[in-house]
């Protein structure tokens, strides 16, 4: 039975995008493969953001830790286990300011784990969450993915390379763009976005 770990990080809720074709996409790979599906919702339930005592925590033994600090490793140990139980990950963002939501710059910022999702070797890092299918899916109001806004597109790049960090290289990508260029454009963005959604859902 496959597991699907679905993230969805904007906070506008039904009215996202991202959140509606992650969400979609996510449901019709359950179908598919009969598989069950852990929903993080970053945007409604914001992972805290690393502070001082995870900080701290994250790199500690656990012989080491304190009892704040256990609790902090312990809240960042499950985010990891979600993930290296998932064979496939959805992430939905929304593009703001050029990058993704801050709520799942956190999520990622706890499960890049030093001897967890990675390890350090003589030859350079080493990913170790490999073997698993991502599917991000991002919405702008711009067009990012090609013509002159291009070189402004932060978040695709970003996830794929702490993403590919960690081991996770085999990904796809959704994008729902153009969204503030009039509702005909928007129309399109969507028509093209579902068709991408299904195509992808057939082929897993």
């Amino acid at each position: 039975m496959s597991k699907i770990l679905l993230l969805t990080s904007s906070p506008r809720a039904e009215e996202s995008l991202s959140n509606k074709f992650a969400g979609d996409l996510a449901a019709k790979l359950q179908a598919q493969t009969n598989g069950t599906i852990t929903h993080l919702d970053l945007g409604q339930n914001p992972i805290p953001h690393l502070d001082q005592v995870t900080t701290s925590a994250i790199r500690k033994s656990a012989d080491q830790r304190d009892a704040q600090e256990a609790a902090a490793a312990e809240y960042s140990d499950k985010r990891v286990a979600e993930l290296l139980e998932a064979d496939t990950i959805v992430i939905g963002t929304g593009m703001i300011n050029f990058n993704i939501y801050s709520g799942l710059k956190s999520w990622i910022d706890n499960i890049a784990r030093a001897g967890l999702t990675f390890k350090y070797t003589e030859s350079g890092p080493v990913g170790l969450a490999t073997g698993k299918k991502v599917y991000i899916v991002l919405s702008s109001a711009g067009v990012y993915s090609e013509g002159p806004a291009a070189a402004l597109d932060h978040a695709i790049p970003y996830l794929k390379t702490v993403l590919g960090f960690i081991g996770l290289t085999d990904i796809e990508v959704i994008r729902v763009e153009g969204l503030a260029f009039g509702p005909e454009a928007a129309e399109k963005a969507i028509a093209s976005a579902t068709a991408k959604v299904e195509e992808l859902a057939k082929a897993a």
